[in-house]
């Protein structure tokens, strides 16, 4: 694999190969992560039926009135939950850049089997357990988003024990920091545009995910998903039919050291002759560890030649610094 290559990995051995296939596997993911952090996965085991039923109720959703879909907005800044209008983001800004608002509107669900006991509802917890905000129509949207939340945690898991692996690590070694996760659904739809953008305006401005590791499906249409490699390129990333498309972001990227690299990436504008068939949607899970999670150099990941980069943190602080850096000033609901 050359360092500007997204690579493509068959999950199968994970759940059933030898000893061998399995630490062939972990080796693919550990040079996937230090020379791109990104990788195509197959072999995962998700029904691509429920794949269908979420991106269908979803174009119904971003079909409804403005007005409509307005009645769920999200609801401050640091929660993220509900719809989130047309340009009302700007990613570029988590990177200390600024743009006008990204070119995409989206929907947003977090946990959605949350206990009413002190872990989930002390103040610690901050707004991370923040309840879902469902819309009226259409009636299908929520036990599609439930049911899609828990296959992705699922296969976000055992991805998660695969990075254990890799790392040198026991393979349950992060199950303890991701077993009350504050993870996140997205659903972003890139209308086809019908003006030009603004100078430096894209459907997302690059930027690096904030969490352990995003799962993303995608669709082949014009204006797609784009990865920065280590020679200052912008390269496509495939878009293979069936598959997911697996990065890691920032946490990983401080749990390794930098060992594994969290990579800038960007979604861009189509051309605008090819603007009438360039809607798309992405279906984006954004896993994070548990809020106290502590995010500190991983014993794998330094030594006396390599002493730990980062000041150690948690997951829920780290994320609510992000959350709040890419906010357009909008009308939020009280």
């Amino acid at each position: 694999m050359s360092p500007v290559t997204v690579p493509l990995i068959d999950l199968s051995p994970l759940r059933h190969g030898d000893a061998r296939a399995r630490a062939d596997l972990a080796a693919q993911v550990d040079r996937a992560c230090r020379e791109i952090g990104f990788m195509v996965i197959c072999g995962h085991d998700v029904d691509p039926g429920l794949t269908d039923a979420v991106e269908e109720t979803s174009r119904a959703f971003f079909d409804l009135p403005l007005d409509e879909k307005m009645q769920i907005v999200r609801p401050a800044p640091d929660v993220t939950r509900g719809y989130m209008p047309f340009k009302a983001e700007v990613l570029v800004r988590s990177r200390g850049g600024n743009a006008a608002g990204d070119l995409n509107e989206s929907l947003m669900i977090g946990p959605i089997d949350v206990a009413d006991t002190p872990y989930y509802t002390a103040a610690a917890a901050g707004r991370h357990f923040a309840p879902n905000l469902w819309p009226a129509r259409p009636s299908d949207l929520r036990p599609a988003y439930e049911r899609y939340y828990r296959a992705m945690e699922t296969l976000a898991a055992d991805v998660m024990r695969l990075f254990a692996m890799a790392l040198g690590l026991p393979e349950t070694y992060f199950d303890s920091s991701i077993d009350r996760h504050i993870s996140r659904l997205r659903v972003r739809n890139y209308p086809a545009p019908q003006t030009a953008p603004e100078p430096g305006q894209l459907r997302a401005g690059a930027h690096s995910d904030y969490g352990s590791l995003t799962i993303l499906k995608t669709e082949d249409r014009p204006g797609g998903l784009q990865v920065l490699t280590k020679d200052g390129d912008w390269r496509d990333v495939p878009h293979l039919p069936d598959c997911f498309i697996v990065n890691i972001g920032d946490m990983m990227a401080r749990w390794t050291n930098d060992r594994w690299v969290s990579t800038l990436h960007r979604v861009v504008n189509p051309p605008m002759q090819d603007a009438s068939r360039s809607r798309r949607q992405s279906l984006v899970f954004f896993h994070n560890p548990n809020y106290d999670a502590a995010v500190s150099c991983l014993p794998s990941c330094t030594d006396a030649s390599n002493p730990p980069r980062y000041k150690p943190t948690t997951s829920g602080g780290h994320l609510r610094e992000k959350f709040l850096s890419t906010q357009q000033a909008i009308a939020y609901a009280d």
